[in-house]
């Protein structure tokens, strides 16, 4: 059966948006209030985005079956710069930006023209990625949707922003921020080429060594080694620039010259000097000991200030650089020797020259060097100790003698600050390349806060996250979060309600904006107006402050509307799941924690993160430059809504990157087309009495439900998309093989029930194919709206499931001794296992590997510590073979034979095997126990039987 995907897909969105389906508000049912990080329109979403919102849409449609009420709503994020750098770039005529307009994303020329305004480029790709959302199939309420700088949103945004001040939350000072120094303004990760969010290290120190009139300053990490300086290193190939920095006079390479003129310092080029002068000088220390300057052709003028301070005792790369001197025979290098300022145990006197030669690092370019400075950089951070050479510091501990040292230089103005973009370059959206700028008077969120941080950490620990194992990155973003600039002075968004001048920052603005998802319909449908949403009707609704009077006098709103609104919200709040990509987790996700605890009281604190990895193609990352960037509408229009949604699912769980092909999209939709066409074909006729194969596959559908939940529940999505397409398929071309075997013409009603129940199961994944299954058939209603498939125990037979995998193993042996022996069999013989005392034995290993053990040694231990299995010890053989049989059986089996009555196995395999036997093998297969009186065992195999391990005999 060949599918038209788009002509179904269509049908079946159009019957969701004719019944409303998605449209929720507050009733009797339990509430789920599943968020998904609501899209950045400055461009279409391509199949990398269509992962994030595919897991989000399964999740809430899984809940909608399992009887929950669910919110799944959807906004669009216009804040920020992004598109203003856009337009500029489009108005310059930009060839890269306009050939991915017109040839990737195929936007028409007319609208392209439009786009030298920055809103007309949002409000294009707003249309464009909803249009998109519709197609896939997502089950979005969007009665609710806004943008961020609709009126109604804008006063929601002024709640918070004051309502975090006034906690004290925000603060106002000197602090550095990622910058762009064309657009002069804070840069996020939203506001930069391919999303990268600026990193500041501000633990870097510039300290100051003495050079005549001059300072020489150099840039570290290290503070604490200051005491074991044996020279500074200077690049004679730099002409280096001599520099009025307010009051003092300094040296520094042209680069670092601009980097400090964003520091809120007066900078003044005064003249030049070579690097060829420096060297062969000397500088002056803090404690005024002589520092000689020596030649370094590594000495990056970009890197720092363009001079380097060496420290050989510890710095593999400096000791490497001396030594590589010295074997050249310079003169003033050849006086030199490292001095230890750290002892570590582990190492000598000088631990860089020990890593150096352990490595067998072979001078200063090789690649060694930097897992050495890695790997004793850590251990002496975490384990050395300061020793004498460090004056009033000897005998402290290095991390905590880091920060007393630094303290100590700053006092006596030897170091300073000198933040750096640890992740360098970044480029703004605009085309510039960002720098550090430390911004005075300026507004930030305070995060580095520590009890700040520690309420979002008890919010973290009780938090589902989801892997479990990226809770750890969370964490990590919490410890390490700064003062964070809240506001700028370009792009659209919220003005700052006390400094008019000011623009709520991109990311400041969406962080707990889900809470204004309860009430935005309210908004869209005329009921309020954005003037009526006051401080005091916020206060009221969303916090509980005040009353219903006070917020219906400031508002103009009847306490009946105020009172519904305060429903909603309470309703639904607090985010049961909140879906988004990686990427995120260090700066929105955290925030989206970091806001919340700030704001809201304990119990209205988010649920659930989930994170997903990102989406590759054919193994490479997705970008313009490799022309893989694959438009997700124009995906749908070429392949089909589901079976994108399904190979973007299927392809990775999810924190690893989903690596995408369309040979997997092709697979997919035959597998699709193939399930269609069995459902077109069923019956929901009456089931007769079951024999042996319906009652196993019967509950191996009961295993299949309970598999499925399991990993929908847990968000391992392509495990469970695996079971319902894939791995069940194997049970049910074995239930063929055996109604076929058996001439069986009543097994329809069964099949119905079974792939009802798969269907049902796939409605989340693919939503319209599976209601087009659902209609073919028979079933009423939708299949979305249907119940989810509930495990019952009681519809498991245990013990039809142990004596059908035997009947499975005991066809497959036969199978294997004829494909090895090549044969033709005239004769097949099975023996059953009839030792009461082997079927104890059995019995016993079984309990015992169940509980996870499967070692001969402890197994026949407790074997002979029991009094029933004591003889055990005469049968070591027979022992390590059940070991090894029970070994390759699933943990399933396992604990089903455990559960299950014993059955008679000769019994079964007499019934069972004749017809299958027949019609696998052509010939008569016969079924004796080891203790018949009338058994055939010419060649003695009987004795050789086992428990669900029979002996076999072929002639």
């Amino acid at each position: 059966m060949t599918i038209n995907w788009n002509e179904i897909e269509t049908k079946w969105r159009n019957r969701w948006i004719e019944s409303k389906d998605f449209e929720t508000n507050p009733n009797e049912k339990p509430k789920k209030f599943i968020t998904v990080a609501y899209p950045y329109p400055n461009s279409p979403q391509h199949i990398g985005h269509g992962r994030t919102y595919t897991l989000a849409d399964v999740h809430a449609r899984f809940y909608r079956m399992k009887g929950y009420n669910v919110l799944f709503p959807m906004g669009f994020h216009y804040t920020g710069t992004p598109v203003l750098g856009m337009a500029r770039r489009i108005q310059a005529g930009e060839k890269e930006i306009l050939d991915g307009l017109r040839n990737i994303y195929h936007v028409p020329e007319e609208d392209i023209k439009t786009f030298v305004e920055p809103i007309k480029i949002a409000d294009y790709f707003h249309e464009e990625i909803k249009s998109g959302m519709i197609e896939m199939g997502y089950s979005i309420d969007w009665r609710r949707e806004f943008t961020t700088i609709v009126p109604g949103y804008q006063k929601f945004i002024e709640w918070q922003i004051t309502t975090l001040k006034e906690k004290g939350r925000i603060i106002q000072g000197s602090h550095p921020v990622g910058w762009c120094p064309d657009d002069q303004n804070p840069v996020s990760q939203h506001d930069t080429m391919g999303d990268v969010e600026p990193k500041i290290d501000d633990k870097n120190f510039l300290i100051k060594f003495k050079f005549g009139d001059f300072i020489f300053p150099v840039t570290t990490l290290r503070p604490e080694t200051i005491f074991g300086i044996t020279n500074l290193w200077a690049n004679p190939n730099v002409t280096y620039k001599k520099v009025a920095v307010d009051s003092e006079k300094w040296i520094v390479s042209e680069e670092c010259a601009k980097k400090i003129s964003f520091f809120e310092k007066q900078v003044t080029v005064e003249g030049e000097i070579e690097g060829s002068e420096i060297i062969g000088k000397y500088a002056t220390n803090h404690d005024g000991r002589e520092i000689p300057i020596l030649p370094a052709d590594f000495v990056e003028p970009s890197m720092g200030t363009g001079l380097v301070m060496s420290v050989p005792a510890h710095a593999p790369k400096d000791y490497q650089a001396l030594m590589d001197l010295k074997a050249k025979g310079h003169e003033l290098a050849s006086k030199i020797e490292p001095i230890p300022i750290i002892a570590t145990e582990g190492y000598g006197t000088i631990p860089a020259k020990e890593i150096c030669e352990k490595l067998g690092v072979s001078d200063q370019t090789d690649q060694k060097l930097e897992e050495a400075t890695k790997e004793l950089y850590l251990k002496e951070f975490t384990d050395g100790k300061l020793n004498e050479k460090c004056d009033k510091f000897n005998n402290e501990k290095v991390q905590f003698g880091r920060d007393k040292i630094r303290a100590w230089l700053q006092e006596n103005n030897h170091l300073e600050k000198f933040p750096v973009l640890e992740n360098a370059p970044v480029h703004c959206r605009c085309g510039a390349e960002c720098v550090v700028k430390i911004l005075n008077n300026q507004w930030f969120l305070n995060y580095g806060d520590e009890e700040w941080k520690e309420l979002a950490r008890t919010c973290l620990d009780e938090m589902n996250i989801l892997p479990n194992n990226i809770k750890t990155e969370f964490k990590e973003v919490i410890d390490w979060l700064h003062e964070r600039a809240c506001a700028r002075q370009q792009g659209l968004g919220t003005k700052l309600p006390w400094d008019k001048d000011w623009i709520v920052e991109s990311l400041s603005d969406s962080v707990i904006y889900m809470a204004y998802y309860t009430l935005s319909r309210f908004v869209n449908d005329g009921t309020v107006q954005p003037e009526n949403l006051t401080k005091e009707f916020f206060d009221y609704v969303l916090l509980e402050k005040g009353d219903a009077s006070l917020a219906a006098s400031t508002s103009k709103l009847s306490e009946e509307v105020i009172n519904a609104m305060k429903k909603e919200f309470t309703y639904f709040y607090p985010v049961d799941s909140r879906h988004s990509g990686r990427d995120l987790v260090q700066n929105h996700l955290s925030f989206f924690i970091l806001n919340h605890v700030a704001i809201f009281d304990k119990k209205l604190w988010p649920k659930e993160i989930v994170v997903n990895g990102s989406v590759m193609m054919d193994g490479a990352k997705m970008s313009k430059s490799m022309g893989n960037i694959i438009p997700l509408r124009a995906a749908i229009r070429d392949h089909g809504a589901d079976p994108i949604r399904l190979a973007i699912i299927s392809s990775a769980e999810l924190l690893q990157d989903a690596d995408f092909n369309m040979e997997s999209v092709t697979g997919i939709q035959n597998k699709l087309e193939s399930l269609l066409d069995e459902c077109s074909r069923l019956k929901n006729e009456p089931i007769s009495e079951l024999q042996a194969e319906d009652k196993w596959i019967l509950s191996k559908a009961q295993n299949l439900i309970s598999q499925v939940t399991e990993a929908v529940e847990k968000m391992r999505l392509r495990e469970g998309l695996h079971d319902i397409l894939f791995s069940f398929e194997s049970d049910l071309s074995w239930y063929n093989k055996r109604v076929q075997a058996k001439e069986r013409k009543d097994v329809s009603g069964i099949l119905y029930k079974i792939n009802s129940a798969r269907v049902a199961m796939l409605s989340p994944f693919a939503p319209h194919i599976a209601e087009e299954m659902w209609e073919k058939l028979g079933q009423t209603g939708l299949a979305s709206k249907s119940q989810w498939p509930e495990y019952s125990k009681e519809n498991v037979y245990a013990t039809s499931i142990q004596s059908e995998e035997l009947l499975k193993s005991t066809i497959n042996d036969i199978a294997n001794i004829l494909k090895v022996t090549k044969i033709t069999p005239q004769k097949i013989v099975i023996y059953v296992n009839s030792d009461e005392f082997k079927k104890t034995v059995y019995r016993k290993i079984l309990e015992i590997m169940v509980g996870g053990q499967n070692n001969m040694g402890v197994v026949m231990k407790e074997l002979i510590a029991d009094p029933k299995t004591t003889d055990a010890k005469k049968m070591p053989e027979y022992i390590q073979k059940v070991i090894k049989d029970l070994h390759s059986e699933s943990e399933e089996i396992k604990q089903m034979k455990l559960e299950s009555a014993e059955f008679d196995e000769k019994e079964f395999l007499s019934a069972e095997l004749s017809s299958i036997g027949k019609k696998e093998f052509e010939v008569e297969i016969q079924v004796y126990s080891e203790a018949d009186d009338d058994i055939y065992d010419p060649k003695g195999k009987a004795r050789h039987a086992r428990p669900f391990k029979p002996a076999i005999l072929i002639e």
